[in-house]
This record gives structure tokens, C-alpha cells and sequence, in this order.
């Protein structure tokens, strides 16, 4: 962390100094609100969210301490903003941001980089912790090569190198994805298109919105920063009925009546169920390793709700980190029923608004799964990057393993990535590469010479030794009870 960053902190968190709160939201402010800019694409939501991140740094400045830089930490935070409030609309609005992009960049000779705008967050969040910390210090709050390897924690050189290093990375994801671009280098454009000046006036209000938060105590100073802080918010949503209506509840001033009247709004309308929901379901048409068993994955919901209409997102948690849109979401109290392509769920909230007790069909088959509200719900492993399973010395199983599996029209071809970012601690993926299961997490179990990789969702395992001078894995792949014999190859070899 910077002396600066690190000193207006320790004033914040030591006197509550407003000053020093105030510092701080001007010196990451156009971070945070590009950011939000970028993933919703709808300046009045960006402004909303970036007040939110500055109410988060408020309550958590106390727990910074041990984090390498404010400039990360608040890039994280303002991507989980981002998706936590507009992640239902995420897709369809990078969707319109692309053509948009491509509409502008045909006037304006922009034409290789302005597509890439809208996945140039994803594409950091595919860098290393301290790579991306390093790029977003450089690149989107300009500092120097110097101040950013003061704040790393490595010399001026080394950290020009990590950037370049990591603007390979960021060349390498786009090409993956289909885009013709060049080599990125420090003078691409793309940084530049990607930034934005927060609007006159964002500072004030979410350095009050902060404030805020984080005063407690019941004094005449802090209700005034809270009463601001709410008219701040109730006119950034003033586009919406629901906050427009609020704004309006808040000026009567009677506090007690309005109480009262939402109150009974409330007992007469069914369950607001928007929020995060969990639960474990079967994977329909997929065994297990046992006979008889199927493959199960914890898929988690999160339902939003927005004039009064709900739409949700959806994600698999053990295969695979991609999140998904729910095309058809309906609520008729109690009965809950949405659909993601061939799959749908019809289920019904409990009396306590805690559970959803559902069905999950696909063609013929149906399997029960009982979602759960959660506020802390699991979430999928980060996915491996080239440079965490590249083979290395003093790692046996490091490195990208390929077999074919079963024969004819039956063939599967996999590769298994591994990574061991520590000593006996590893970290696996699967692809399935004559489908689309791509990325399915996997645990290792490594006892020299041998080898266990099962599936996270229990799809299968593979059984077996290292041998050939760490060259292959041979035993079996095991699924539905059927052990088959297969030998996995270095990829690199």
C-alpha cells in the first residue's frame, strides 16, 4: 500500500477525519467510477454504484491493513458492486456496448480497440493478484513504474516488466476470444479508451455517503451526514418510481406514519424473494463415479427485482465458473418457475421466505433441489491461467495432461490442467474439449508416485500413478462404476 494511502487510512480509522476520507475518494474516484462505467454502461447506475464502493471502504477501513493497495481493492470491490445490483443485465448491455463501440470506432479510427472496452475488466481479473495490482496502478491511475513497484513491493525495472508481461496476457485473452488486435503495448489506446472522469460533484457525494456509513454514534453531526447522504442517494435514483416514491416519503418527515403504511404494504403483498439463493442440484443425464450415481453440482441464483418485475442469473459452481441469464422468470406466490435453456425450475417458497423447494427438469428427467436464501453464498474457484500450471521445476504435476478417452463415435478427448502454486497444494481443471464443459474444477490427491483427479462435481475420476519421468499419468478413468484403462500426456512434450 502507498505511505499515503496507508497514513489517510490509519487517520480515517484513528479519528474518523473526515478530511482524510474525502482524500481518499478523490484520489480513486475516476478508478472506481470507470470501472462501474464499464461493467453497466449507464451513467447514472455508475454513479450509484461507486457511492457504494466508498460506503464499503468506509465500513471495511478498518480490516485494509494487510491489503497491498487501496487501488486493487477497490477495483474488486467495484466489479462485485457492479454485478451484485446489475448482473440480469449485464450480458445484453455489453452486448449494446459492443455494437456501440463498433458503430463509434468506424468514425473515430478506433476500430481494433473499442470492442475491446467492455472485456477489459474480465480480462484482469485473469491476471495474478499482484500483475493486476500492478497493471491498474500504472495504466488507470497513471502512476510511475517507481511508485508502482514501491507500492508492489519490487524494484522500477521489475515492475516494467511485469507490466509488459501482463499486457501479453491481456494480448493473448483477446485473441482467445476472437478479436484481430495487435500486440497491447504501453502506448495502445486502449487504456485510454477505457477510462473516464468521475462527474463534477460524484466526490462530495460519495465521500457523505461514506461518512456516513461509518459514523455510529448517535450525534447531531452524524444524522446530518446521514439525512445528506439519503437525498444524495434518492436523487441519483431518481429515474426510478420506486426510489422517486421514497424520495417523496422521506420529505413528509412523518416518520411513524410512514413506518406504518409500509408496513401494511408489506403484510398484503406476497414475499419480496429477491436476494441470493442456493442450493444442490443433479446433473440430469450425467453418472457419477459409482453405479447408479449422478453428477451433482451447487448452483446458486440470484434473483432481482426492478419496477416491481424479477429476472435472475444463475451459476454452477462446481462445473464451471461461467454465470448464466434466466430467459423466463416467473412469481405467482407461492410458485416460483424459471427457465435457462432446456432446463427449468418450478418449485414453491416456504411460509418463511427462507426456502424454495423445486424441480429441476430437463426433457424427461427431473431431479428435486431445495434452494436456500444465503448471504454468503459459495462461488466458483478462480480459472487456472496459461502461467499457473506452465510446467516448472520441483512441481511433478504442474503442467496441462492430455488423453482421448473410449473410441469411435464415443471419443472424448480432455486435458487436465494443474497448477501447485504451493508445495502439495494444487489447484485442477478439466476440459472436456468434445463438449462444451470447459473449465470443470477437480481436486488432486498426490501421494508419489500415486495420482487421484475427481471432478468436483463427481463426473468421474481418474485413478493412477505418475511415471515415464513425470511425463504420464497411467490408471483408469472411473464413471458409473466402469474403470477404463487411459494414459494422460504432458501437453508440452
Amino acid at each position: 500500500m502507498s505511505e499515503l494511502d496507508k497514513s489517510l487510512i490509519a487517520e480515517f480509522n484513528v479519528r474518523r477525519s473526515e478530511d482524510a476520507f474525502a482524500a481518499l475518494v478523490r484520489q480513486h474516484i475516476n478508478l472506481v467510477f470507470a470501472t462501474a462505467l464499464r461493467q453497466v454502461g449507464d451513467t447514472g447506475a455508475a454513479e450509484e454504484i461507486t457511492q457504494n464502493v466508498f460506503v464499503a471502504l468506509a465500513q471495511a477501513a478498518g480490516k485494509l491493513g494487510p491489503h497491498p493497495t487501496i487501488a486493487g481493492w477497490l477495483h474488486q470491490t467495484a466489479l462485485n458492486k457492479s454485478r451484485e445490483w446489475l448482473r440480469s443485465e449485464l450480458r445484453r448491455r455489453k452486448r449494446e456496448q459492443i455494437a456501440v463501440n463498433l458503430d463509434q470506432a468506424a468514425a473515430q479510427g478506433d476500430s481494433v480497440w473499442s470492442p475491446l472496452v467492455p472485456l477489459l475488466d474480465e480480462a484482469l481479473l485473469k491476471l495474478r493478484e499482484p500483475d493486476r495490482q500492478a497493471v491498474i496502478l500504472h495504466f488507470m491511475e497513471g502512476r510511475t513504474f517507481q511508485e508502482v513497484g514501491s507500492v508492489i513491493g519490487v524494484g522500477e525495472d521489475a515492475a516494467r516488466k511485469r507490466v509488459n508481461r501482463c499486457l501479453d496476457q491481456l494480448t493473448d485473452f483477446f485473441r482467445r476470444r476472437g478479436f484481430a488486435v495487435p500486440a497491447l503495448a504501453a502506448g495502445a489506446p486502449l487504456f485510454a479508451l477505457a477510462s473516464h472522469a468521475a462527474p463534477t460533484g460524484l466526490v462530495a457525494s460519495a465521500t457523505t455517503a461514506g461518512l456516513a456509513a461509518a459514523h455510529t454514534a448517535a450525534s447531531a453531526s452524524t444524522l446530518t451526514l446521514l439525512k445528506g447522504a439519503l437525498k444524495i442517494m434518492a436523487w441519483t435514483k431518481a429515474k426510478s418510481a420506486i426510489v422517486a416514491g421514497t424520495a417523496i416519503i422521506l420529505a413528509t418527515g412523518t416518520t411513524t406514519l410512514v413506518m406504518k403504511t409500509v408496513h401494511e404494504s408489506r403484510a398484503a403483498s406476497p414475499p419480496d424473494i429477491q436476494g441470493t439463493w442456493e442450493g444442490t442440484a443433479g446433473i440430469p443425464g450425467t453418472p457419477g463415479v459409482l453405479p447408479g450415481a449422478k453428477a451433482r453440482s451447487r448452483v446458486v441464483f440470484r434473483l432481482f427485482k426492478t419496477n416491481g418485475v424479477y429476472s435472475a442469473t444463475g451459476e454452477f459452481i462446481d462445473t464451471a465458473r461461467e454465470p448464466f441469464e434466466v430467459a423466463q422468470f416467473a412469481y405467482d406466490y407461492p410458485s416460483v418457475r424459471f427457465m435457462r435453456g432446456r432446463d427449468s425450475y418450478q418449485g414453491k417458497l416456504n411460509a418463511g421466505a427462507t426456502e424454495i423447494a423445486a424441480t429441476l427438469r430437463r426433457g424427461n428427467l427431473s431431479v428435486p433441489v431445495l434452494l436456500k436464501r444465503t448471504s454468503e453464498p459459495d462461488t466458483a474457484p478462480e480459472p487456472l491461467a496459461k502461467s499457473d500450471y506452465a510446467p516448472r521445476a520441483g512441481s511433478d504435476l504442474q503442467g496441462a495432461w492430455n488423453a482421448t478417452l473410449g473410441g469411435g463415435r464415443s471419443t472424448v478427448r480432455v486435458t487436465i490442467k494443474i497448477g501447485e502454486p504451493s508445495p502439495g497444494i494444487f489447484r485442477a481443471e478439466l476440459d472436456n474439449l468434445t463438449s462444451s464443459w470447459l473449465g470443470q474444477p477437480m481436486t488432486v490427491d498426490y501421494n508419489a508416485p500415486k495420482v487421484e483427479l475427481r471432478v468436483a462435481s463427481g463426473a468421474g475420476m481418474f485413478q493412477g500413478e505418475l511415471r515415464s519421468d513425470s511425463a504420464e499419468l497411467v490408471g483408469d478413468w472411473i464413471q458409473n462404476g466402469k474403470h477404463t484403462p487411459v494414459t494422460f500426456r504432458r501437453a508440452d512434450r
